[in-house]
This record gives structure tokens, C-alpha cells and sequence, in this order.
């Protein structure tokens, strides 16, 4: 196939407005000169690349197939404009991290520090839960992730930066709130607010559950760590939450952290990139950065439970 840059942008412009027209405004073309291009590329590819209805256009598979070919080929050329740029000794570059929420609590940490050592760079911070994570790993729209578990997958490289412990938390006027030395079992029969199903956290906690031949009773399901300490704050159930979220609410006293048998799990946070992806010198920067200087920057509130390390 003999398909050119500009014609795999064309195929982009169609898909994100759904129209010709609309696509032809956007790159400041005429409309028959965008259709021109796409039936170029249909006799290229062999295979009709949108379905037409009316004024409206839909890709179809191949169309769809093509699409994403484009994006990573965008993606990789914006690399290595950035690259170059940099080896032209530019003391600029751009970082796209994209994090999961819970990381939201500690980040910012990390990149103001990484800003006094390089105050050229521009981050762009997505904040997304596990599903999107890996939809951005996937589709290589991200420069790196943070996030817990990272997927068991050899297109995925993750590396361990910190310890994330996901400890019990309770009102303070819960009746567990000043036990010592709870059994997990007692634990067990107490309703808990969780996180939604495909949640790093959700799928950890119901691990640990499991592996003790215990079942997790679920109460209300929350999407946010902040909506979870709010219900438990409310009284209506007992949380598992990373430490990392609460240590505003242990300063105020409005929440409790349960002594309970086994706990803390003990996760680890993870910089997570597809393998083989070669990083601008920006990124490539940061990641040292944290591996380096994480454990130094981010506080956390020391637990004396004994802890269960969850396999990585």
C-alpha cells in the first residue's frame, strides 16, 4: 500500500466528526478533495473504508482497523519530533501521564518536585479508574501509567516505584473503631463499601478474601475512594482503601484505621509503559525520577499491623 500521511489524517478528521463535510472544514479542504482522498485510499486497501448514510458516515471494520495503524503512527512520529527536538538541545519536552484515581492523592507530589529540576516540561495529567488505564496502554495514547496491579500481558512492562497498603477504615463511632487485634473472620460478617467491580483495589480485596476462604459482604459499590470515606464516615459500612487517601481524615480524627488480622494488604504502585516504547527525554526523565526519589517524597502514615503482601 502506498498511503500517505495526509490521507491517514483525512481517515482521523472522518471518524472524529462522522462527515465528510464537517472533516474537509477541519482541514481547511474542500469537501470533494477529502472524498478524492478517501476513494485513493479505498483502491489502495481494497475494501471500502466508511459506510454512507445520507450525510452521515460510520467506518467499517477496515475503515476501523486502519484507523488505529493511524493513530500509532501519529503517536510515534510526535515521539520523534520531540526526540529531535530535545537532541537539538531544547530544554523543553512534554510528559502524558495518565494515573489511576486513588494516585491522584500522592502525584502531584512527584511532579512539583520533578518541576524545580525541569521547569520547561509540560505534563498532561489524565485521571482515569483500571479500564481506561489500560485502554490508554493499549491504544499508546499515553506516555506511561500509574497504577497498582499492572496487567499480566508482554506488551506491558511495569515497574515497582512505592508500597501501597490497603489498610480497614471505620467511623470513629463504628464498635470495631477501638478493638485490638480484630480477627479477620469477625471482620468478615460487617458490610463494607467497595469499589466498582473492575477496580485494582475491588479485585485485590476479593483476592485476599478468597484466599482466606472468606467472601466479602458488599454494601453500597462507590467509583471514587472519596465517595467510599464519605459512606464510611456516614456510618454505613467499613471501607478497604489505600493508605495513601486518608491521611487528612487520621489528622482530623474522622476516620479510624482497624487493627485487623492480615491487613494491611500490601500492593505496590507501578510505572507502567508498553514494552519497547522508546521514551522523548522528558519522560524518559520523569520515570528515573520516581523510581529514584519516590520513597523520599511521598509521606506515609506508618502502620504497625503485620502485613500481607499481595503476589505481583
Amino acid at each position: 500500500m502506498n498511503i500517505t500521511l495526509k490521507q491517514l489524517s483525512i481517515l482521523e478528521a472522518i471518524v472524529e466528526k462522522l462527515s465528510y463535510t464537517e472533516a474537509a472544514k477541519s482541514l481547511f479542504m474542500t469537501q470533494p478533495a477529502v472524498s478524492m482522498q478517501i476513494k485513493q485510499m479505498e483502491l489502495q486497501v481494497g475494501m471500502p473504508l466508511f459506510d454512507r448514510d445520507g450525510k452521515r458516515v460510520t467506518p467499517t471494520q477496515t475503515g476501523t482497523e486502519l484507523l488505529y495503524y493511524a493513530q500509532n503512527i501519529r503517536q510515534q512520529l510526535e515521539e520523534a519530533s520531540e526526540m529531535i527536538e530535545e537532541l537539538k538541545g531544547m530544554k523543553r519536552g512534554k510528559l502524558h501521564l495518565t494515573m489511576a484515581s486513588t494516585a491522584n492523592y500522592f502525584a502531584p507530589q512527584l511532579i512539583a518536585a520533578f518541576h524545580q529540576e525541569f521547569p520547561a516540561a509540560q505534563v498532561t495529567l489524565d485521571v482515569s479508574n483500571r479500564r481506561g488505564l489500560l485502554d490508554a496502554l493499549d491504544n499508546n495514547i499515553t506516555d506511561m501509567v500509574i497504577m497498582g496491579r499492572p496487567p499480566q500481558n508482554k506488551k506491558i512492562n511495569g515497574i515497582p516505584f512505592i508500597d501501597n497498603p490497603l489498610v480497614v477504615i471505620a467511623a470513629p463511632s463504628h464498635p470495631l473503631a477501638k478493638r485490638e487485634h480484630i480477627p479477620l473472620a469477625e471482620v468478615a460478617d460487617e458490610h463494607f463499601i467497595v469499589r466498582e467491580a473492575d477496580s485494582g483495589t475491588r479485585i485485590a480485596v476479593e483476592r485476599f478474601f478468597a484466599k482466606h476462604d472468606l467472601q466479602l459482604i458488599t454494601g453500597m459499590e462507590m467509583n471514587r475512594s472519596e465517595a467510599i470515606k464519605q459512606a464510611v464516615m456516614a456510618e454505613l459500612g467499613l471501607g478497604i482503601v489505600s493508605l495513601h487517601t486518608i491521611e487528612m481524615e487520621l489528622a482530623l480524627k474522622r476516620l479510624n484505621i482497624l487493627n485487623v488480622e492480615d491487613f494491611p494488604i500490601m500492593r505496590q504502585w507501578h510505572i507502567v509503559h508498553r514494552t519497547g516504547k522508546r521514551f522523548a527525554a522528558i519522560p524518559e526523565a520523569f520515570k528515573n525520577f520516581v523510581l529514584q526519589h519516590a520513597k523520599e517524597l511521598i509521606d506515609i502514615t506508618p502502620i504497625n499491623n503485620p502485613s500481607s503482601m499481595e503476589n505481583t
